[in-house]
């Protein structure tokens, strides 16, 4: 993923809220990254979201802060709030708690912004609140270098 955001001159930015940072963490760990890494938000709150990025109040009441409608507007918010052609937003229940039927622990959705377009999917995942964090940074990289291809 470095490799081609270096090769278009793309920066990336990341908005994240079950995660709190891991995203960032991640491409950070690897030298060179300021080359390509523009910044992070991390939204854990509803209040962060709104304020930070932009999410509408009412989108949050009506959806929920793990919702498609959410997620996308995280990504957006964090294009419009940063110089990056490029995105990633994550949000979902870690756990252990804060799950419900309609969303039950391990369900994240993510969003990614691309010069290509945005796209939106939810997952969920098995294990405890690590794993489920971990399962969401690995998907969210993951996924994004190949929306990158």
């Amino acid at each position: 993923m470095a490799d081609l955001m270096l090769k278009n001159q793309w920066m990336l930015a990341t908005a994240e809220s079950c995660t709190g940072g891991l995203i960032a963490g991640a491409c950070t760990d690897l030298a060179g990254s300021s080359a390509w890494f523009e910044r992070g938000f991390v939204t854990y709150s509803n209040a962060a979201k709104t304020e930070q990025l932009g999410v509408d109040v009412a989108l949050i009441a009506t959806h929920g802060a793990v919702s498609e409608p959410v997620v996308r507007a995280m990504v957006q918010g964090a294009l419009q709030h940063s110089r990056a052609q490029v995105a990633v937003a994550v949000t979902g229940v870690a756990g252990p708690t804060g799950g419900s039927v309609d969303k039950p622990v391990g369900t994240v959705w993510f969003g990614w912004a691309t010069p290509a377009g945005l796209r939106s999917e939810v997952q969920h995942f098995a294990g405890d609140r690590a794993a489920v964090r971990a399962a969401t940074v690995h998907h969210a990289l993951t996924q994004l270098a190949e929306l990158l291809k």
